[in-house]
């Protein structure tokens, strides 16, 4: 959400996380865009922790690479468009009665005092307005996004380090939505689930917009960590074990091992999201929608989405229609006359990634059409 340039200039999508920085740039295409080049490159333990830096030059040294070693096209431009992390952010949906943007820029910061847990002055703040889906009301509703000074300028610093320029910084979780919710567009409350590496996001999409965002420590890796605890066994080991049998491997011996050890942190992971929607419900309104609702949509993604037998087990458990997500759905053409260079299981890990990729050649388009 936070934008440093509005100029005509081409740039690509760049996922950071503790453990990996993900790639992607996309380029137009009849009925659609095409992934022109994409990667996904090894942060080493300890550079980043809890999405903070801890150390730069060895994030900026993985950074000087990604242009040229990404898989498809070299990437040409410096300009990114970058993932700021969930960890460090507060998201927060506010009301205000309607005025003009000016006036509602200063009444974002007088309203903000009321919610971010912070001193403002420590804090880089956004906002952007959340078009109603039923516009009835006196109100407006905004989305609120602030995060620390420091973090915002350690990874500007890093880029900048690496040779690269950001267009804008934005928190993951729209990045998230923007792939995978179509038309960006939900008419009734829709929870993400971005099952990670390292942590698990909830976020929820209602209308046009983002609504509520959470994070928990529940992960794919806690999975295998699990595993391999359970049955004595090396990560590698337990981390193939996980892959071939998820939890749809009961009838074989090694596969009913597999799906006992892993239903306690499912067990927790099923509890966090039955408590994450119980306090959503209770806590927003949703005046602004065709008919109010309470979740009955769950999306999976990240790359624990890809743990076999999963959605269904959800299903089983939440008793609300569970899917996993399509990151190419606002990408790919409805009809397609070629497969993307990734597999669709590959490119659930890529999801951030790819939201990122269409900012940014949206951004580029629209710069583009204002300047024709």
């Amino acid at each position: 959400m936070l934008e440093f340039l509005n100029v005509d200039r081409p740039a690509f999508g760049l996922d950071i996380s503790d453990l990996s920085v993900k790639v992607a740039q996309l380029k137009k295409k009849r009925g659609g865009f095409a992934l022109s080049s994409f990667g996904e490159f090894q942060v080493p333990a300890g550079i980043i922790e809890r999405g903070q830096i801890k150390q730069a030059k060895e994030l900026a040294d993985i950074l000087k690479r990604v242009r040229t070693e990404v898989q498809g096209e070299k990437i040409q431009t410096p300009y990114v468009v970058a993932s700021l992390p969930e960890e460090q952010a507060f998201l927060q949906v506010i009301q205000l009665p309607r005025m003009s943007r000016d006036e509602l820029r200063s009444a974002v910061r007088f309203e903000a005092e009321n919610y971010v847990p912070y001193s403002l002055d420590t804090m880089e703040m956004d906002f952007e307005t959340v078009e109603p889906v039923v516009d009835h009301l006196n109100h407006v509703d905004v989305l609120l996004a602030a995060l620390p000074k420091a973090t915002v300028e350690s990874y500007v610093g890093v880029f900048k380090a690496a040779g690269l320029n950001p267009l804008a910084l934005e928190i993951e979780s729209s990045a998230v939505t923007r792939a995978l919710i179509q038309h960006e567009t939900a008419p009734v409350p829709v929870l993400v689930v971005d099952l990670g590496a390292t942590r698990t996001s909830f976020i929820v999409f209602a209308g046009y917009g983002l609504r509520f965002t959470a994070s928990i420590a529940v992960s794919s890796s806690q999975f295998t960590q699990t595993i391999a605890q359970s049955l004595n066994i090396q990560l590698a080991e337990a981390e193939a074990l996980k892959s071939q049998y998820g939890l749809d491997g009961k009838d074989a011996a090694s596969g009913k091992k597999v799906f006992e050890a892993l239903i306690p942190p499912l067990t927790d992971l099923v509890e966090q999201i039955k408590k994450h929607m119980s306090y959503y419900e209770s806590h927003s309104g949703h005046e602004h929608l065709e008919r109010p609702a309470s979740i009955q949509k769950v999306i999976l993604c990240g790359g624990g989405a890809n743990l076999r037998g999963l959605a269904q087990f959800l299903l089983r458990e939440l008793h609300k229609e569970v899917s996993i997500g399509n990151p190419w759905i606002n990408i790919l053409p409805t009809s397609l006359e070629e497969l993307p260079p990734l597999s669709f299981a590959e490119s659930l890990r890529y999801t951030t990634a790819f939201g990122l990729a269409l900012r940014a050649i949206a951004s580029h388009d629209q710069s583009s059409a204002r300047n024709a």
